[in-house]
């Protein structure tokens, strides 16, 4: 078979393996969080959220609304050199926002809650 042929043949199939693809990803909330931060905060947002009196008490005293978690959870970094991944029974991350007033929270992620255990102004940063 003549390399014309064999690039047609492969061209052919490349077409129709995108519109498949296409076809069964098109209009689904699909997304390619690879990295070990993506990955993390994506685990900790689809989970259902509880709050400790401390952190309450942290958002109340500094006057933030408890939706800012959200942003946090959305755009954050976590301090990997912090966390407890390993954790038992749940394993406690540090997730700062980079915003002009760095928020620093303290999550324990469980199998089906994430409970913010601190929230406080980051220092020096």
């Amino acid at each position: 078979m003549k390399l014309v042929h064999r690039l047609a043949y492969y061209g052919i199939g490349l077409f129709f393996g995108i519109v498949i693809l296409i076809f069964f990803l098109g209009g689904k909330k699909t997304s390619c969080d690879y990295s070990p931060n993506a990955r993390v905060l994506k685990n900790i947002r689809i989970k259902e959220r509880n709050f400790s009196e401390s952190s309450l008490s942290f958002f109340r005293n500094e006057q933030i609304d408890t939706s800012k978690v959200s942003e946090i959870l959305k755009n954050g970094d976590v301090d990997f050199g912090k966390s407890k991944t390993d954790a038992e029974p749940c394993g406690i991350y540090f997730i700062s926002s980079e915003d002009e007033r760095s928020i620093e929270l303290e999550i324990e992620n469980c199998d089906s809650i994430a409970t913010i255990k601190n929230a406080y102004i980051k220092k020096g940063g």
